[in-house]
């Protein structure tokens, strides 16, 4: 039997993806973890491997909208004579050109009309699919008003967050002046602009983080760390590496550091399910990456596991494959924390967005040399950083937070510990 190639799931909402473009054309030979084609979905654009060995035979065209778990190619092996998919396998969908998300742009009366106008099925009853539907309950939000961007016009969760400010529309005192794209805009009336459409990640993007906002119970913890030790130990390592590709860097300390510490403080080693707290085993540590347009966040797994010399080369070839949008789907999944770094363009300090599933994540500035009380009580100088760490409340408690925070500062103010 051929190996069947099918559309991945990238994450916990995805109900199809959209095939952006073939690596390979049909007839090619590819092996395993080759590059094969890239998908676009609400979140990102990803690139997705071979599965096996084989002569590539597509069955879906650059352009189509996949559902999760459907065919999109076969791989026949030499011994197999190429034909048509396998007895029982699906249809395949037509190409069709990606749908945009609820119109916005359009004054009140005229937004309120067009969210009403959504496809519906021969029946009359609405596309949906089980998530939006649930979050449409949830908010008391009525789904005949919103129109769907997802495959033949079904309604998405990200249909039912962003469309959530634009059903109350009709003229009221209610509605905050500039809800609208055509109240903001009339606000600029001669004067100069520039609109900006909003593409999938970014209109995801925007969405998750209201999203997140609006259901985590956000709190902040704040400490400063003192970083002396941890940059003497950096440069003695970094000596001992000259010659050699690998170089510390600070990030890769925080980042062992705080996956030391979900260990050492399991209870923040969990995320929020619904209708129950998930405690995970391994310290799987996400990394925020911006890229154009939007965000990424790879995952580093087992990183408690690995000493500073495997993680940090792991890190940087997250990164940078994060930036050239060259990540395998799974790379961006789980994880129960992250870390966000913005020292590196001068922030002193800032608090970060939740992003589901994670339950924390913890925001770094910039590291700066500032007046100390020293142990014998007189005054001096430290290398500190600020360290915000937001919590959903849900998860974590404020004593656990700072039991979880404290643990990631004394692993970075005692830098040796995380070597042996």
């Amino acid at each position: 039997m051929p190996i069947e190639v099918i559309m991945p799931k990238v994450d916990m909402d995805m109900e199809s993806g959209r095939i952006l473009a073939w690596h390979s054309s049909a007839g090619d030979f590819i092996e395993k973890g080759d590059p094969l084609f890239d998908i676009e979905t609400d979140k990102a654009t990803m690139e997705v491997e071979s599965p096996g060995n084989g002569t590539l035979q597509h069955t879906a065209p650059a352009g189509a909208n996949i559902p999760i778990g459907r065919a999109v190619a076969w791989l026949y092996s030499e011994r197999e004579k190429i034909g048509p998919p396998p007895e029982g396998a699906s249809d395949v969908p037509e190409r069709t050109p990606a749908e945009p998300g609820p119109d916005l742009e359009s004054v009140p009366q005229k937004a309120a009309a067009e969210l009403r106008s959504s496809e519906t099925e021969p029946s009359g009853k609405l596309r949906a699919s089980p998530l939006a539907r649930r979050l449409a309950r949830e908010r008391s939000i009525d789904l005949a008003r919103i129109k769907g961007s997802g495959p033949r016009s079904r309604i998405v969760k990200a249909d039912v967050t962003v469309a959530r400010g634009a059903l109350d529309v009709e003229p009221t005192d209610a509605v905050p002046a500039g809800s609208t794209a055509a109240a903001v805009m009339k606000m600029f009336q001669g004067r100069e602009f520039e609109e900006v459409p909003l593409d999938g990640m970014r209109r995801t993007v925007a969405a998750a983080l209201a999203e997140a906002k609006q259901a985590v119970p956000h709190f902040y913890l704040r400490r400063r760390v003192r970083l002396d030790a941890l940059l003497d130990l950096r440069a003695k390592a970094n000596r001992l590496l000259e010659g050699r590709a690998e170089r510390l860097s600070v990030n890769d300390f925080i980042v062992k550091a705080c996956a030391e510490a979900l260990q050492q403080v399991p209870g923040a080693n969990a995320v929020w399910a619904g209708d129950r707290i998930l405690r995970i085993g391994p310290s799987d540590v996400a990394v925020a990456v911006a890229v154009e347009g939007g965000l990424f966040t790879p995952v580093l797994r087992d990183a408690h596991q690995k000493p500073l010399a495997t993680l940090s080369p792991e890190i940087r070839d997250l990164v940078v494959r994060a930036r050239d949008r060259r990540l395998a789907p799974h790379e961006c999944q789980g994880g129960s924390f992250a870390v966000s770094n913005l020292g590196m363009f001068g922030i002193d300090g800032f608090g970060a967005v939740i992003i589901s599933p994670h339950s924390s994540i913890l925001a770094v500035g910039a590291r700066m040399r500032k007046p100390v009380v020293n142990d014998s009580g007189g005054l001096s100088t430290a290398m500190v950083m600020d360290a915000t760490l937001s919590v959903d409340h849900r998860v974590i408690d404020g004593a656990l937070g700072a039991e979880f925070l404290r643990a990631i500062t004394n692993n970075l103010e005692n830098p040796l510990a995380m070597l042996v």
